[in-house]
């Protein structure tokens, strides 16, 4: 269990519908489903999921500045983003290359690398 997630909260933590349906996916395609499938189910009784209705327009916002300046990422991407700027909240990624192209977001990253 990642560190920082423990002394933030699972109660102060929320995914967007798209972060859970990329899960939902991950786990339909890894060799154990019916386990990646239980411990997805206990992970989202942990935290808030967000639905994304509220964030249509800064989607379309960013996806179009996105276009416009030739620097498109994937929708899913562009749909967690949103997500955030639309909540007002700090979106805890690995992916930050792609992710720091929108506009306003704020982003952490919080994956521990071992060095080797």
């Amino acid at each position: 269990m990642n560190k920082r997630l423990l002394q933030v909260g699972f109660e102060n933590c929320a995914i967007s519908e798209i972060t859970l349906a990329e899960l939902i996916y991950g786990a339909e395609c890894s060799a154990d489903v019916e386990k990646n499938m239980d411990f997805i189910n206990i992970f989202v009784r942990r935290v808030k999921v967000i639905p994304v209705l509220n964030t249509l327009n800064i989607y379309a916002k960013e996806k179009s500045l996105l276009r416009k300046s030739g620097t498109l990422i994937d929708d899913l991407d562009i749909f967690i983003g949103a997500t955030a700027i639309a909540n007002h909240m700090i979106l805890i990624t690995d992916n930050e290359k792609h992710l720091k192209r929108l506009s306003g977001i704020k982003i952490e990253n919080w994956i521990e690398r071992k060095r080797g």
